[in-house]
């Protein structure tokens, strides 16, 4: 009797321990994270429009998860009236409820919801082959609803509506300023997004990085000098330039044009490269869900309000492309590596948002962490090794010099304003962990 007792015991532990370690499993997130990235390129959003897409569907999983590991701090009372989620008030698998709170607020956010929900069905089928009951089963997806329509009506307070009925930007027609480039002349992207209500930030210009230098046509002047490196940098790139301008590009909508033929190729958005390094690096360290989940969310929440800073002083300081100047008073043959992107010059967005996701990343991996980046892979590039975040951060905002597209004052400049941001963030979030990254915030 004891015999069997004891076998009875050991056979739950067993069971126990196999519904553990699935619920703990992050393949799904890193499938829905997939699946939400490959719609945002499909549906074409800009860069900011894609952190805010990123930051709210995790918010979304994070929530749900933080009810079962208490090592874990919701975020409410941490972002700008961000509800109290309830918890729930049954037996539920929070996993499910993760995923189904993920997805649900992903297809409010996107155009392509058809799409979404087809990955939704496929990724919740993953599920149904589990240690689960109907019942718990259609409890965790009923506290997934709940929470993603907390996080969306949330959501739907930023003053994101509001933008998309304000009056088209009309470019200043002043020296130095900013105006559309070729090819297609797109019209100016997102200019109105320092009105979008920021998630950790005070205010949109808290990190107002210092004024570009001033521009001028006098062949010794800062400005003219600093368009004269870009030109000759593009004139004499190596190989391995060229490959970094490109691993980096990151444009969303690129138009070529050849001969009296123009296409378009869709690419991932400098946030989703970001967020393609988050799960490179959950992987990397076999992350349970919950860890997960908290390095998506907290890199989602840096780029977002990353873009609201970045954005606030490119629409101010309004200052000229490379490919206007240079064309203007240098060399009017010249065209860049890199298509140049439909918004004013500085700062670099490639800078803020990168060294900034790169501090909070190495926060919560530690800095030794060396990884091999293949995001580009599925638009034709080769996999990069990086040896730390901080790297692949530095590399991203030095492209955007040899891709022609960028000056150094606003390559460097938007670094420190990233970098300033970064170890702020960390702190709002939590205090920093100990040596070599921690879980817990």
């Amino acid at each position: 009797m004891k015999k069997l007792l004891l076998f009875l015991i050991l056979l739950q532990q067993v069971c126990y321990a196999q519904v553990k370690a699935w619920e703990t499993d992050a393949t799904p997130l890193h499938r829905a994270q997939k699946a939400l990235t490959d719609v945002i390129v499909h549906d074409i959003f800009s860069p900011p429009v894609a952190s805010r897409i990123y930051a709210y569907t995790n918010i979304a999983a994070y929530e749900v998860l933080v009810n079962r590991q208490h090592s874990h701090r919701s975020l409410h009372n941490r972002m700008k009236s961000f509800p109290a989620i309830p918890a729930p008030s049954k037996n539920i698998c929070f996993s499910l409820a993760a995923i189904n709170a993920f997805l649900i607020t992903g297809k409010s956010l996107v155009f392509s919801e058809a799409v979404l929900q087809d990955s939704t069905n496929h990724i919740l089928q993953w599920y149904k082959g589990r240690n689960i009951s109907k019942q718990q089963y259609e409890a965790s997806l009923q506290y997934g609803k709940q929470v993603a329509a907390a996080v969306i009506q949330w959501a739907a307070q930023d003053k994101y509506k509001e933008t998309r009925s304000l009056r088209r930007y009309n470019y200043l027609k002043q020296e130095g300023k900013w105006i559309p480039t070729p090819p297609v002349y797109m019209a100016a992207i997102e200019p109105y997004w320092n009105r979008i209500r920021p998630m950790l930030l005070d205010s949109c210009n808290q990190f107002r990085p210092e004024a570009p230098p001033a521009f001028s046509t006098d062949k010794s002047s800062p400005f003219y000098l600093q368009a004269l490196e870009v030109y000759n940098t593009t004139l004499n790139l190596s190989n391995e330039n060229k490959a970094i301008a490109s691993f980096w590009d990151c444009n969303p909508f690129a138009v070529n044009t050849e001969g009296h033929l123009n296409f378009a190729t869709k690419k991932i958005s400098p946030g989703g490269h970001w967020m393609s390094i988050a799960a490179i690096a959950c992987r990397k360290t076999n992350a349970d869900i919950t860890r997960a989940a908290t390095a998506y969310t907290f890199t989602a929440i840096t780029l977002f309000d990353a873009f609201i800073i970045c954005w606030d002083e490119k629409y101010r300081s309004n200052v000229i492309r490379p490919e206007t100047y240079i064309n203007k008073y240098i060399d009017e043959s010249w065209r860049p590596l890199l298509q140049t992107p439909p918004f004013p010059e500085y700062p670099s967005g490639h800078s803020v948002v990168s060294c900034a996701a790169a501090i909070v990343l190495t926060n919560l991996f530690g800095s030794q962490l060396a990884f091999d980046d293949d995001t580009e892979v599925e638009f034709g590039l080769p996999v990069k090794h990086f040896a730390s975040f901080t790297d692949a951060g530095k590399e991203a905002a030095v492209s955007r010099l040899y891709g022609g597209i960028h000056y150094r004052a606003a390559i460097e400049n938007g670094q420190k304003q990233g970098d300033g941001f970064g170890k702020w963030i960390v702190r709002k979030l939590a205090p920093l962990p100990p040596k070599g990254g921690s879980d817990v915030f």
